[in-house]
């Protein structure tokens, strides 16, 4: 719902409610040998290192109207990145509708936003699996604003910057801000899933679940790719290189780890086969 100006809620002072985002991403990827699961680490720490992880962080300040004030960047040794950066309020103009509504946020080409103050962070976890064949590689964003508009609003255009298997989503109101007449506010805007500000045709791709403590003010939404082509779990090399066995093996277990994740628990295993074997 769009709230005219005379609808909206009319606060005394600055707006104190601190709203924070974490996005965690996870991509798995079978790696047959212990060669190809380094090449598969050295490729995700080109992909995804400290230089593009802080453009995409940058990208993700100008969609919630921030302005850079300092960056920390670091590629470690032997994997991963991070980077922090830390933002201010940005030009004062009318807070725009779209901040008011449960929908997707624009991509980087159609940004007009303002936020008061925020960090934004990224950290990376590449790692692999030496006797099951399985890497994985992990990012986790989190931003954190105060102000009226939402980090929710960056959330469309992280899930365009990573190729994702599963998702988990959490979004949470923290702090209180008060009206005219000096009552407390705990949220200043409705929020019925975080599923709402993710596109329908993102949502078509995945299976979905929901646990929201709505009067904690406390979102969480889980999500794991539908389809599965084995081709596009394999580094380096096709499906057809392997017997039906190795790929009705190989498929077993990696939907063994994407469940495990995506349920966060373990599952119980078959017996393990040395990967460099297969």
């Amino acid at each position: 719902m769009t709230l005219t100006p005379e609808q909206r809620i009319q606060l005394h002072g600055f707006n104190n409610l601190t709203k924070s985002l974490s996005f965690n991403m996870y991509d798995i990827c079978y790696t047959k040998t212990k060669e190809e699961r380094e090449a598969y680490i050295e490729y995700i720490d080109e992909q995804y290192n400290a230089d593009r992880l802080s453009k995409i962080l940058k990208n993700v300040a100008d969609i919630i109207g921030a302005h850079v004030l300092n960056i920390a960047q670091q590629d470690y040794v032997p994997q991963g990145a991070s980077v922090t950066m830390l933002v201010s309020e940005g030009p004062i103009v009318e807070v725009p509708e779209e901040s008011f509504e449960e929908s997707p946020g624009p991509l980087p080409d159609n940004v007009v936003m303002q936020l008061d103050k925020s960090h934004i962070t990224v950290h990376t976890y590449p790692e692999f699996h030496p006797s099951e064949g399985i890497s994985t590689f992990r990012a986790d964003i989190d931003v954190s604003t105060c102000g009226e508009i939402s980090p929710l609003k960056a959330l469309n255009y992280l899930i365009h910057s990573f190729d994702t298997d599963i998702m988990i989503m959490d979004y949470r109101v923290r702090g209180f801000t008060r009206d005219t007449s000096g009552r407390k506010l705990f949220i200043d805007h409705e929020i019925g899933s975080i599923q709402n500000y993710i596109p329908d045709e993102i949502k078509k791709g995945f299976d979905m679940i929901d646990v929201n403590v709505y009067q904690e003010n406390i979102f969480h939404t889980k999500c794991k790719l539908k389809a599965f082509d084995l081709d596009n779990y394999l580094f380096g090399y096709t499906k057809d290189k392997l017997s039906q066995a190795e790929q009705h093996e190989i498929t077993e277990w990696l939907k063994l780890e994407m469940d495990e994740i995506y349920y966060g628990k373990n599952i119980n295993r078959p017996s393990v086969q040395n990967s460099d074997s297969l």
